[in-house]
């Protein structure tokens, strides 16, 4: 039965994966050929012969740059294109054939580098797209399993996850489960999951096969988002690339000018054809790109999906952070903190009583008392009778008693003001229970604070967040009660979705803000921010489809690890730029003064090509908080 859902990852892709190395690969080897048969030539003494090989490969290089230089001019842009075009065609005009065969190889090692390190950074992306799930095993009313397209999958449909099967749309479990959840949260051990505990698209059923009742289609599941970031990751260009543009805008009438005087001071063109050579700037426009990139298979590989590379630059600029509060820094699930009672009255009797009778109810709250009644181990009871108004409770009957959940009416005894007072004073909820005789009990609800909220906004700090603010839609109380534990600089609560984008807005004014939710009332303040990063987890499609990164596994500090990750990708990127500009600059002044002929240029250059592309490689692997917890702190 495990074995259809393999047809979601084939295998078969791989020969033509092989087939497309061996093109990435073939020019740079070919030229390369060209240029040792045609050094092989005239050492044995055949210089004319070997000439020719030597302007066959520079005629090669020379041909796709003019095509990319004219591609450009017709936009009206100009870049870097127009340097290889001189330095190849200068070559051959002063016959440094030789220079021009060796220019056309370092063109093509760029290239080749890019288009591989591109490829290794983003593996883990394309990983995703390839396991995305196609179809899903249906159970039929007549009990038989049907095998259907995954755009045939309903809300409520019943589902069979067999051994090693990826999960297709986001449900909940009919059975309990062992989840291998690493590809959607970046955990790499097994968890156990209960029934009727929610399950995300595209984990892998890791232990015997498991039913499911589908919550969402295909289209609005967990996976199905990924992938559609993914897609977008993968065919977006970084705006560091447009940085390198800008530079290189720059950078080319420079090269064009002292070019132009080495052969104006001396009369010697070739000093211009030197100049030319050592200045095409491959590391400008590879080695960005490829930090870049880097950094978000990095972040992916941490459990945070960022939209594209620009997304990735400004959260590396980031100065201030906003962060809603329910779902983002609490966990989002209210649950029972404490049950204060009537005189004589038994707490955990209450509690069973209440939990009894709200097993029917959708309402957030009444999980909330279901699930504490469950992890205390109490026996729930079927109530009847059971009634519901919106806005004031659930009444039924438990073990023949009556049974009053909700809002309570009338004036409250001494005892149930003093719990009223103390659910305002540590910015709880309360729930009453209630029963024929009156008031039972004062059940009080609380959103805890993620446990590692206050690690990850110190880390943020560390890592050069200057200001951090939480806006709510809650009550001051329980705004204020929040922000102590976690540390923030402010806190605004009370805010409407609309007065969320204008702080916002106004934040976004004074310097580069992100801003993080997981709610649809967030996803405006999502696309105002520079930055937008939703609680995907959580299932917040809303928020996802709007914002620039979304955290897949459901703990804050994998935030922290993509600020870290993205400064460093963004560092490295900068610093590889100006680095291999830097030691282009110095060797055209050297080549300007006639110290460096073309051919040395040439090679000189394809060794600062290396260097810097290497550099940017560097983005890959750290150094970086995130990758240093890789193994101790998947759990």
């Amino acid at each position: 039965m495990g074995a259809e859902p393999r047809e979601c990852a084939p295998e078969q892709p791989a020969r033509p994966g092989r087939g497309r190395r061996l093109l990435l690969w073939a020019p740079l080897t070919g030229l390369t050929a060209l240029v040792l048969v045609g050094a092989a030539l005239r050492l044995a003494g055949r210089p004319g012969a070997g000439d020719l090989l030597w302007v066959a490969a520079t005629v090669a290089a020379l041909v796709p740059a003019v095509v990319a230089m004219l591609r450009d001019l017709r936009h009206r842009r100009y870049g870097v294109d127009v340097i290889a075009v001189l330095a190849l065609a200068g070559s051959l005009a002063v016959g440094e054939y030789l220079a021009g065969a060796v220019i056309a190889v370092m063109v093509a090692t760029g290239r080749a580098l890019e288009t591989y390190a591109q490829g290794r950074a983003t593996r883990d992306l394309r990983a995703l797209l390839a396991r995305a799930p196609r179809t899903a095993r249906r159970r039929a009313r007549d009990g038989t399993i049907e095998m259907v397209p995954m755009d045939r999958v309903a809300v409520g449909d019943e589902l069979l996850v067999g051994p090693g099967d990826v999960v297709p749309v986001d449900g909940r479990l009919d059975d309990p489960a062992t989840l291998d959840e690493s590809v959607v949260t970046g955990e790499s051990r097994l968890v156990q999951r209960a029934a009727g505990e929610p399950v995300a698209s595209g984990v892998v059923n890791a232990g015997a096969a498991v039913g499911i009742h589908a919550t969402r289609d295909a289209a609005a599941s967990t996976y199905a988002g990924i992938v559609r970031l993914a897609r977008e990751a993968t065919a977006r260009k970084a705006p560091t690339v447009r940085l390198a543009d800008r530079y290189a805008v720059a950078f080319v009438p420079f090269t064009l000018g002292l070019a132009g005087l080495g052969w104006l001071l001396s009369g010697d063109v070739v000093r211009a054809v030197a100049v030319l050579v050592v200045a095409t700037p491959c590391p400008l426009l590879l080695a960005t790109p490829i930090a870049i990139v880097s950094g978000l298979s990095r972040t992916a590989r941490r459990g945070v999906l960022v939209r594209d590379g620009g997304s990735l630059e400004m959260l590396g600029r980031a100065a201030t952070l906003l962060l809603d509060k329910t779902g983002t820094l609490t966990v989002g699930r209210p649950r029972a903190a404490e049950t204060l009672t009537a005189p004589g009255v038994d707490g955990k009797e209450v509690l069973r009583l209440a939990a009894s009778v709200e097993q029917l109810s959708p309402h957030v709250l009444a999980r909330a008392l279901v699930e504490q009644a469950r992890e205390r181990g109490l026996a729930l009871a079927e109530p009847v009778d059971v009634t519901e108004e919106p806005g004031r409770g659930v009444r039924g009957r438990v073990d023949g008693r009556e049974v009053r959940v909700g809002q309570l009416d009338g004036p409250l005894p001494g005892w149930a003001e003093t719990a009223r007072s103390r659910a305002e004073r540590t910015g709880r909820s309360v729930v009453w229970v209630g029963g024929e005789a009156g008031p039972l009990a004062a059940i009080l609800l609380e959103d805890p604070v993620r446990p590692d909220a206050p690690t990850t906004v110190r880390r943020l700090r560390a890592a050069g967040l200057r200001r951090i603010v939480m806006v709510t839609g809650d009550r001051p109380e329980t705004a204020r009660h929040v922000a102590r534990a976690v540390g923030v600089d402010d806190v605004l609560a009370r805010c409407s979705p609309a007065e969320k984008v204008a702080r916002v807005r106004a934040e976004a004014d004074r310097a580069v803000t992100v801003m993080v939710g997981d709610g649809v009332n967030d996803a405006p303040a999502l696309a105002t921010a520079h930055v937008g990063v939703a609680m995907g987890a959580t299932g917040a499609t809303a928020s996802a489809d709007v914002a620039d990164a979304v955290l897949t596994v459901d703990r804050l500090d994998r935030l922290a690890d993509a600020v870290e990750i993205a400064r460093y990708a963004r560092r490295i990127a900068v610093q590889s730029a100006l680095v291999g500009m830097g030691l282009a600059v110095l060797a055209m002044a050297v080549a300007a003064l006639g110290r460096l002929p073309p051919i040395a240029g040439a090679f000189l250059q394809e060794g600062i090509d290396v260097l810097v592309i290497l550099n940017a490689l560097r983005a890959l692997v750290g150094p970086g908080p995130g990758d240093a917890r890789d193994n101790g702190d998947r759990g």
